[in-house]
């Protein structure tokens, strides 16, 4: 029997590099599926992030206040040993193009290996968000481009202080 949607905890888990309006469909979404929905920001300073994690979790915190049941969080290491550490049952990966589905379906199945109790839901970016990645968001302000509607206002604003100090 599966859990109602009250009982279900899921970890939406990604750099948010800066978080983008195609983050927030997700967001949106997914917390109408779930009882609790933790925004989970991967702590990997590997990849040279433009803004640091706690730029990010505030970022993000300021984003998801219309949904009382998102919560934002961290962790480095595996993500399925921080979803089992928070009583997730769920992760929630965001699919764009084909081009993310295998990368993204050999991390599930991956993660089904070492986990077989937490499943994963892809959920299809939205038409109008289908393009938008942290990556190309950056690109294009750093280039002078208009970001508009792509990011939140405050997330706009962040990046043109940000890239003019570079």
């Amino acid at each position: 029997m599966a859990a109602p949607p009250s009982s279900l905890v899921a970890i939406y888990p990604g750099s948010f590099d800066p978080i983008t309006n195609g983050h927030l469909d997700l967001i949106a979404r997914g917390s109408r599926l779930v009882g609790r929905l933790i925004v989970a920001v991967l702590r990997n300073e590997d990849k040279q992030p433009l803004f640091s994690v706690e730029e990010r979790i505030q970022m993000l915190e300021d984003a998801v206040k219309p949904w009382p049941n998102v919560e934002v969080g961290s962790f480095n290491g595996l993500l399925v040993d921080y979803a089992a550490a928070q009583g997730a049952n769920l992760i929630f990966r965001g699919i764009r193009a084909i081009s993310d589905y295998e990368h993204e379906l050999q991390m599930a199945l991956m993660n089904r290996r070492l986990r077989p109790e937490i499943e994963t839901a892809f959920l299809m970016a939205s038409e109008l968000n289908s393009f938008i990645s942290s990556r190309l968001v950056k690109q294009v302000a750093s280039l002078g481009g208009d970001i508009a509607g792509m990011v939140p206002a405050a997330v706009e604003s962040r990046l043109a202080k940000r890239l003019c100090k570079q």
